[in-house]
């Protein structure tokens, strides 16, 4: 079978030229890096290359003098998608999911930027205990009225959690206690990267904004 990174590779080629420059360069850089994503057996290394994948696609510079956090521009990507998306394929992969790994991934205490405030003592047990009592609702409430971007929006604070744990050095490679968060992570970012490249594909015209670190040429 082939991969999704072929597929979307193959239409790249296709059309990279009707591109905007941003765009061109984030479909790109995206694509290199879900390529050697899907290369990968190590599911740590597999979760770190899907990230960047993401973040390629996704490249916005944080202004903290507006305001915004890292988590905020995140929603406003995500509902970005979701409103562009005419196939309804985030829809469709938010509640195929939902059953398994994402479910999973909301109940897991160990993706909770909370239980880790609460671990470096900044809370108490209680406290980050009813924070996650009402992230969970929260996700059910969202999932009840079919909000597609608010549960993204939850399942992306989580997967942020781990990237920074990992990222930062706060994991051992291959280490025993984070194997479910990991499995799950990559189990939705596997379906959640190429779908978000696809979209982003779909459409060129849509202002996506100046990438990251562009090329310089010398």
């Amino acid at each position: 079978m082939e991969s999704r990174h072929h597929n979307l590779k193959t239409r790249q080629r296709r059309e990279r030229h009707g591109y905007p420059d941003n765009l061109s360069l984030r479909v790109h850089r995206a694509l290199s890096w879900l390529d050697r994503a899907e290369q990968e057996t190590d599911p740590d290394s597999r979760y770190i290359f899907l990230w960047i994948a993401f973040n390629a696609a996704y490249a916005t510079e944080i202004d903290d003098r507006h305001g915004l956090n890292e988590q905020t521009t995140f929603n406003g990507f995500l509902q970005k998608l979701w409103d562009l998306d005419s196939q309804k394929r985030l829809d469709e992969l938010v509640w195929s999911a939902y059953s398994g790994a994402i479910r999973v991934l909301l109940d897991n205490p160990y993706v909770f930027r909370c239980f880790w405030e609460h671990q470096k003592g900044n809370l108490t047990e209680d406290h980050w205990k009813q924070s996650f009592e009402r992230a969970k609702k929260a996700a059910n409430a969202a999932l009840a009225k079919q909000n597609t971007p608010a549960v993204l929006a939850i399942v992306f604070s989580r997967i942020h959690t781990l990237r920074n744990q990992i990222i930062h050095g706060g994991a051992t490679w291959g280490g025993s206690v984070n194997r479910q968060q990991i499995r799950d992570c990559v189990a939705i970012l596997n379906d959640l990267v190429p779908t978000v490249i696809e979209i982003m594909m779909d459409n060129p015209g849509t202002l996506w904004g100046e990438a990251s670190y562009p090329v310089v040429r010398s």
